[in-house]
């Protein structure tokens, strides 16, 4: 009768672990998706306040080269925009192959005990 008991133990403990690791895996993800889109709107800021130096530049000041600075100041906004959406979309696709892997590993660590 005992060794019944302990087995429905083990039973309902790796059920509850397997519960706990799954929903661990989610909430890492929703983090991961989360911090992504972070570093996306930091590129878009960044990206903004480039875009704003190149083109008040030469409606604020005289500089003897204000439209090559300017350009190049929009230039740079323009590649950061690039650069911080290619990475967006490279780390979303990463973070969507990762859904599939939930809770692949509980099956392998449970079997082991």
């Amino acid at each position: 009768m005992s060794v019944r008991r302990d087995r429905n133990q083990i039973t309902y403990d790796r059920e509850r672990m397997n519960k706990d690791l799954i929903l661990r895996e989610k909430l890492a993800l929703q983090r991961t998706i989360l911090a992504n889109q972070t570093t996306l709107l930091a590129f878009l800021r960044t990206s903004m306040y480039f875009l704003v130096a190149g083109i008040s530049l030469n409606n604020l000041t005289t500089v003897e080269y204000g439209l090559v600075i300017e350009t190049i100041f929009i230039g740079i906004s323009v590649i950061l925009i690039v650069i911080g959406l290619l990475n967006y979309f490279a780390h979303k696709k990463r973070i969507a192959k990762s859904y599939t892997h939930i809770g692949d590993y509980k099956i392998e660590y449970l079997d082991s005990k």
